[in-house]
């Protein structure tokens, strides 16, 4: 308690010091060929500190007032440039790269300015870019990116406490994410296999530089999405001395080193290590998560024509039951009863070599990611006996992939082609048995799928009249040899276009359009029933949505935007699951496994609706970003009307604000609001069943009632307090984060417990055959505070 408070002081009380000036060094170079450009200038913004690029486009910046900052270059013949956001202090010497693209056409009339906010030919729509300052202040969000894009419009968030990237009414399996151009699979600790979400990021922010987030207007070298890709992109070791960061979170302790290896070669490194466990432990809370990760980041510039760069992300997870609890409550007993234990790993491993021409550039990319997720539960966590084991289950899933890209300028045109291939290894060993409406049905199998899939991609992109109206049309193609449904390049055809057309300097109406494709789940292609891989014979195909964007974008000044966006997705072949009759658009957004059943590729759906944002990133400091989505997400039913899915929420709206005080202060808030998602009723009839009960631990759904009850809207709000201090030798951030201040309690799904006479002993009915079954009313919501301190030297 000491320590604590003594943290407490240093928090409340500033240190009579005074912040020491910064330094940010840097180089410009030319964005295809990668060559240095002098005599740039070089400006930081907001401000009229500048300087000019040497001959080897490099500059140094001194005399800067710590914290986060951008730089803005111009240059004869180039369009102008601003910088993802980077922090100084006095405790390093940070340094940024800034690309320039090279103009050919002179724009008559017509002044360009630079701005934070990112927008290139190829994805003109439903692009977002996220920088440093937002996603390590953003409130109620403890510095994972995961939340922090839940501000944004059309991402969803839930009441659950669960990080699923759910966009646009798309299910949370319709994301792919890209680490400094390496894909990874699992972004998440306690990954639902099969889809996107868990409770708690694995990317360390201590290593963000900025995030792309598009939700919509994809371009080609980016596949296998239905609705969104996010693209990390990672900051440098130090170049000068070796540099250490520690810090203490909601969550976990971490440690993060960089520096040089060498003159041309840096690298970063952390490792963090949860505490939820001893923390649960002592709350007296039913499960005790523990997660252990690290992440790196190696860079060589070889040479000015030749750099390669190494990534690695992975994550060690066990998720096991609090048995110690002597008496435990309704809702302590309910989740004991129906939550397995879980022990998960995962890694992902990439290279990136990347040479430089006088007009282009080529990329190879080579990685390899590995799950290895694993399973059990005992009926009422009974493990005297073998015979009690309800579920026996372990699954890896291996990607070695191989993309290969050209990217290059020529005449005012961009063009961008290459082709991918994947080695895949799925395998899966499964115990279990499930009760349907017609019996019990045994899954007991043993899976070694070897799969290899192939991709090409190329767009092409040009500005047209003195560069009021851009064009891009890409298109790619994939298949792998699964089934002869698959097989066919042509078959998984996805043309993609793009316009944007400058009405003002300030108006632009932006529009695309594409069709896109997904590979169902492995955990889908590799079931099997009776020793055959059932989806296989049913002719499982990929998934397919069209979609269909236009929008209207105001940009009055430099670091304001307004933008109005309209969305329409259809999908087709969507995995219809054939014992419980419903789209698999409906499930992922639990923990376990999505997708190991038998399906036929016939769903159909759509989601549509609006987005309006408006965002402000001041050179000040001051953020501001309010996002209001209407959305609706349907699938048609075995009668063909279309329902609304669990994503269905139909309104979003989000408002988050933060801004720089007097003597290095920050005060930020969030306040979110998410309409009533749809659920569906539990079938007691079948859930009170001893024989169903008893292979479950938990109620069975009526998915012939499916989304047909709807939850009441959900809203929070989340408060951040951050105070830091910039000294010569060390740079110290404590910051206060309160998620739900008001204490709002969500409405959730009621608690299903088997009743129990004044002996603890279970109430049975029908001469033995069913439990007697009681609702327990549910909610969740508490408010949060929560301490992290950070020390940088």
């Amino acid at each position: 308690m000491r320590i604590i408070y003594i943290i407490l002081l240093i928090f409340i009380f500033p240190l009579s010091v005074f912040a020491q000036n910064a330094s940010l060094k840097g180089r410009v170079v030319d964005a295809v060929s990668n060559e240095p450009l002098p005599f740039v200038n070089v400006i930081v913004s907001g401000t009229t500190i500048g300087t000019i690029t040497d001959m080897d486009g490099n500059f140094v910046l001194t005399g800067l007032t710590p914290g986060f900052v951008r730089v803005e270059t111009s240059f004869v013949g180039y369009r102008r440039a601003v910088s993802s956001e980077v922090e100084v202090s006095a405790a390093r010497v940070n340094s940024v790269e800034i690309q320039m693209e090279e103009q050919k056409e002179e724009i008559e009339e017509v002044t360009v300015t630079a701005s934070p906010f990112r927008k290139t030919e190829e994805s003109p729509v439903s692009l977002r870019s996220i920088g440093i300052g937002e996603i390590e202040k953003s409130p109620g969000a403890n510095r994972d990116i995961s939340k922090v894009i839940q501000s944004f419009p059309g991402v969803q968030s839930t009441p659950a406490y669960r990080n699923d990237v759910i966009i646009r009414g798309g299910g949370p399996s319709e994301s792919r994410f890209y680490l400094d151009g390496v894909e990874v699979p699992f972004i998440n600790h306690f990954a639902t296999q099969g889809a996107s979400g868990g409770p708690v990021g694995i990317i360390n922010a201590d290593f963000l530089r900025e995030v792309n987030y598009y939700s919509g207007a994809f371009p080609a070298n980016r596949g296998n999405a239905l609705s969104g890709v996010l693209e990390f992109n990672q900051v440098d070791g130090n170049s000068d001395k070796l540099k250490f960061q520690g810090t203490l979170g909601a969550s976990e302790v971490a440690a993060t080193i960089d520096g040089p290896i060498g003159e041309k070669t840096t690298f970063i490194f952390s490792a963090r290590r949860s505490y939820l466990q001893f923390l649960f432990s002592v709350l007296e809370l039913p499960f005790l998560p523990n997660f252990t990760d690290f992440q790196f980041k190696v860079r060589s510039r070889i040479d000015k024509k030749n750099e390669l760069t190494f990534v690695g992300l992975g994550a060690v997870d066990v998720f096991d039951l609090n048995l110690g609890i002597e008496e435990p409550d309704e809702q302590q007993s309910f989740i004991l009863s129906s939550i397995p234990v879980n022990e998960q790993w995962n890694y992902t491993l990439g290279a990136v070599y990347k040479h430089f021409r006088d007009n282009s550039f080529q990329t190879v990319v080579l990685s390899r990611s590995h799950l290895n997720n694993g399973a059990y539960k005992y009926f009422d966590n009974d493990d005297s006996s073998e015979e009690n084991k309800i579920l026996d289950y372990s699954s890896e899933e291996i990607e070695n992939k191989l993309r290969l890209e050209s990217s290059s300028r020529f005449d005012g045109y961009r063009l961008n082609f290459g082709a991918n291939l994947d080695l895949v290894t799925y395998t899966n060993s499964t115990q279990q048995q499930r009760f349907y409406g017609d019996g019990i049905l045994n899954i007991n199998y043993n899976t070694s799928l070897n799969l290899v899939k192939w991709g090409l991609f190329a767009q092409a992109s040009k500005s047209v009249f003195n560069e009021k109206l851009s064009l891009s049309l890409g298109v790619r193609a994939d298949a792998n040899n699964y089934s002869p449904s698959m097989n066919n390049l042509f078959d998984q055809l996805s043309p993609r276009f793009s316009a944007s057309y400058s009405l003002t300097p300030r108006w632009s109406l932006n529009f695309n359009t594409g069709r896109y494709y997904q590979l169902p789940p492995y955990t889908t292609l590799g079931f099997q029933q009776n020793d055959v891989l059932v989806n296989k014979e049913n002719n499982l195909k990929y998934i397919m949505a069209d979609h269909l964007i236009g929008g209207l974008e105001f940009r009055p000044r430099q670091t304001v935007l307004f933008t109005v966006e309209g969305f329409w997705k259809g999908y087709k072949d969507y995995p219809f699951s054939v014992k419980d009759q419903i789209s698999l658009a409906n499930k992922g957004a639990d923990y376990g496994v999505v997708g190991d059943e038998e399906v036929l590729s016939q769903s159909e759906g759509r989601a549509y609706g609006a987005e309006f944002q408006a965002r402000v990133n001041a050179a000040s400091g001051f953020n501001f970003n309010l996002s209001y989505t209407l959305v609706r997400s349907e699938f048609l039913n075995a009668s063909n009307e279309y329902i609304p899915t669990g994503w269905d929420s139909k309104h979003l709206l989000n408002l988050t604000s933060t801004t720089e005080l007097k003597k290095d202060w920050r005060i930020g808030g969030r306040w979110r609001f998410v309409g009533g998602l749809p659920y569906t009723p539990y079938d007691l009839e079948r859930s009170s069943l001893v024989e169903a009960w008893n292979l479950s631990g938990s109620p069975y759904f009526d998915f012939t009632r499916l989304n047909s009850e709807r939850f009441s809207a959900f809203h929070q709000l989340d408060l951040r307090v951050d105070k830091t201090y910039y000294l010569n030798k060390i740079t110290m951030k404590f910051y206060i984060d309160i998620q739900n201040l008001y204490n709002f309690q969500a409405e959730q799904q009621d608690i299903i417990v088997r009743d129990t006479d004044e002996n603890g002993n279970f109430i049975f009915t029908d001469n033995g055959s069913r439990y007697q079954l009681r609702r327990v009313t549910n909610t969740s919501g508490t408010v949060l505070p929560t301490i992290g301190i950070i020390l940088e030297f």
